[in-house]
């Protein structure tokens, strides 16, 4: 049904060897990190670096690429200072995407700490807005990304999303990354068949299937309901192998890119890919 699948890859060397990585295990999409994802700064990006990935993509038949961002961002943050820096940064990242030609840029709605849920949202949805102030005419998006809940962590139910885009000048500028092990660890159960319609049946109720334009693939280390971060293996955790084979096989899904984000241990990008694989039809 849909091999549209690929995997998070390092671009240590230069951009462009993402690409040829990639096409060792004969990824169709990709996800890297434009610069350090523990570090606010970063290099510029100079034009024959950008020239180099664009044209590595095209000979190894990248279809969908795109970024995450940095781990210190924090967009929900109640330090307004924090926030600043935090847009300033998101804004730098978005733009990288664009001078590489990336599609969009996936980021883990902040945490308001203890200012709660309700601010938290509110800052939030304030700072996507000036982020698309600066950002008008790019063509690379921003995506939120499903989290698993851990602390105050915003993310972890479809209504907190919702509630996000509803409070954006530009919604339509906005879509989501479901990611399979954060939405099993924040009690949503798609580990069978009939659960995995029941989610997306919720999902587009909330959100609007439409919405979703990535997915990132990984079993959960513990179990449904934990709010516990941990990826594993796919068919090695607590998720199981029926969550992947019904995305597989989803028509709904057919052209949305599949993304591993499992452990980097012991090359297994290879093995995980083809387990994917084995699940069609």
């Amino acid at each position: 049904m849909s091999l549209l699948i690929g995997a998070h890859m390092s671009v240590a060397g230069g951009f462009h060897l993402a690409c040829e990585r990639a096409r060792e295990v004969d990824c169709a999409a990709i996800q890297v990190f434009t610069k350090s994802e523990r570090q606010w700064k970063s290099k510029p990006i100079a034009d024959e670096e950008a020239a180099a990935f664009r044209r590595a993509r095209k000979t190894h038949g990248i279809e969908v690429a795109f970024a995450h961002d940095s781990y210190l961002i924090n967009l929900a943050t109640p330090d307004a200072a924090l926030r600043r820096k935090s847009i300033a940064a998101f804004v730098h990242e978005l733009e990288r995407c664009e001078t590489l030609g990336l599609d969009f840029l996936v980021t883990h709605p902040g945490s308001p700490g203890e200012a709660g849920e309700a601010k938290g949202l509110r800052f939030m949805s304030k700072a996507l807005d000036e982020i698309h102030r600066r950002t008008k005419g790019f063509r690379a998006g921003v995506v939120l990304e499903t989290t698993a809940g851990q602390g105050a962590t915003l993310g972890w139910r479809f209504e907190q999303l919702r509630a996000i885009r509803d409070g954006l000048r530009e919604p339509e500028r906005i879509g989501v990354c479901v990611d399979t092990c954060h939405v099993f660890a924040a009690g949503y159960d798609i580990s069978t068949r009939e659960g995995w319609n029941r989610v997306f049946e919720d999902f587009d109720r909330t959100l609007g299937i439409g919405t979703i334009r990535a997915f990132h693939v990984n079993d959960s280390k513990k179990g449904l309901g934990c709010r516990v971060d941990r990826h594993e293996h796919l068919g090695r955790g607590c998720l199981g192998l029926e969550a992947f084979r019904s995305l597989m096989n989803d028509p709904r899904f057919r052209d949305v890119p599949k993304v591993l984000e499992t452990p980097k241990d012991d090359d297994m990008d290879a093995e995980n890919l083809r387990v994917l694989r084995s699940l069609v039809g």
